[in-house]
């Protein structure tokens, strides 16, 4: 049987009411970001597509499973962030609960906080068989500015002989 889906994102919380809306989920990552002294976020689409693949996985297979559709560093590579985590949980219905879970959860806060981050993407699936609703929270930072064509082009053969060592992704300060 399919799984069937809900993007949180999209749907509206109240009843026709918007002052019984929940707020984004980017916003209330943001507000408890900038509590912790840390910067805001706002939605991506890349991230959110990420987050959305990841939640109907879960909820396909009914499994909380952060490698239910392959290893983290591969579905996150069209991002292109330097650094990036991942929180999944299942059961509450409304972001705002699954948001308290993680924030009360220490290896889930510490990726709410993640340094540096400026993007997010956040959805959930509902699964057809157990009904319960599996989120993906998906969280990035250190995007590399593309450098200008007039600085490539000035580059000497000496630097383009000997190139820096870099990471393709950072998760949790760790170099993939």
């Amino acid at each position: 049987m399919r799984a069937l889906f809900a993007i949180f994102l999209l749907a509206p919380l109240g009843a026709g009411n918007p002052a019984s809306a929940e707020p984004s989920p980017a916003s209330m990552i943001s507000e408890f970001r900038a509590r912790q002294g840390e910067g805001s976020v706002v939605i991506d689409a890349t991230l959110n597509r990420i987050a959305l693949d990841q939640a109907r996985a879960m909820a396909a297979r009914d499994k909380l499973d952060h490698d239910v559709l392959g290893p983290f560093n591969s579905r996150m590579a069209p991002a292109k962030a330097g650094r990036a985590a991942e929180n999944i949980a299942y059961g509450h219905e409304g972001f705002a609960k699954t948001l308290d879970q993680w924030i009360n959860s220490a290896g889930h806060r510490k990726n709410l906080l993640l340094p540096k981050a400026s993007r997010v993407g956040v959805a959930s699936a509902r699964s057809a068989t157990s009904l319960r609703t599996y989120w993906a929270m998906v969280i990035a930072g250190d995007y590399e500015a593309p450098r200008p064509a007039a600085a490539k082009k000035t580059e000497s053969k000496s630097e383009r002989k000997t190139p820096a060592p870099s990471c393709r992704m950072k998760v949790l300060g760790i170099c993939f």
